[in-house]
């Protein structure tokens, strides 16, 4: 029975038709505001999907739906085939190591080095204590991100890129099976950007991630996107390709990538 449950689970790592996340008719407000309004979003098993939008639309509100940081209204977000709301503590503290979330500031201890700021998840979530396996894990994800020389720096020495660098491989080294981007290059400038967006998506290919990347970097969303969603005033007002989206028949969505080639 066990090694059917477990041949089970292979088979869904490898069906890229497998629906990882289900936002399903969304809705919330904080106070009178109405931030979201009946989101529905599907996430595939190895997909990225890019979420456009303005500043103060609700997209982050979105992602934290689904990690339970936040409860919708009205609807239901299942990830997995769970329902997030149902959820007791120590369901949400399971989810959240299959889940990682990438916020805008890399979210780094500022009084540890890089090396003990990668090694924090892995004793503290996959109980690791070996410091061989220790040092062979922090060193193999720094090397992956280009940061091996800066091992032994603290957050304060590095650049506003190479923290965006050490906070994503950070979030990698315990292997989520979903990533979840909160304006991954934000504050970056454009060469720097357009690393860490490569980057993003070397780690999809890698690691077989599932991510939903939230942005208004076009240049990101064109580089990482397998599938783009327009957000407008709380809701989802158009869905496709990078390239589809851009030659919309909609001015609205089409005014999205007036600045890209």
């Amino acid at each position: 029975m066990e090694t059917e449950t477990k041949h089970t689970e292979e088979v869904k790592r490898h069906d890229k038709n497998e629906v990882v996340v289900d936002i399903d008719h969304i809705s919330k407000s904080f106070g009178t505001k109405q931030v979201l309004t009946d989101i529905n979003l599907q996430l595939k098993r190895g997909e990225n999907v890019v979420v456009l939008g303005k500043s103060g639309q609700g997209k982050s509100v979105t992602i934290q739906c689904i990690v339970g940081l936040l409860t919708p209204d009205k609807g239901k977000v299942t990830v997995f085939g769970d329902d997030v709301a149902e959820m007791n503590d120590e369901e949400l503290k399971e989810l959240r190591t299959k889940v990682g979330f990438l916020f805008q500031s890399g979210a780094l201890y500022d009084s540890m080095t890089v090396r003990d700021n990668l090694e924090f998840p892995l004793t503290r979530i996959l109980k690791i204590t070996d410091q061989a396996e220790l040092d062979k894990r922090v060193e193999e994800a720094l090397d992956g991100v280009g940061l091996l020389d800066a091992i032994d720096k603290l957050p304060s020495d590095l650049s506003g890129g190479m923290r965006k660098r050490a906070g994503l491989a950070r979030t990698m080294i315990v292997r989520p099976e979903i990533m979840l981007y909160d304006e991954p290059t934000t504050g970056l400038d454009p060469i720097t950007s357009r690393e860490i967006s490569e980057l993003i998506l070397n780690m999809q290919k890698k690691y077989k991630t599932s991510s939903i990347i939230i942005t208004h970097d076009m240049e990101c969303a064109k580089i990482t996107a397998d599938r783009v969603v327009i957000m407008n005033e709380g809701t989802y007002i158009a869905e496709g390709s990078f390239d589809e989206l851009k030659k919309s028949d909609d001015k609205l969505v089409r005014s999205f990538f007036n600045e890209t080639t």
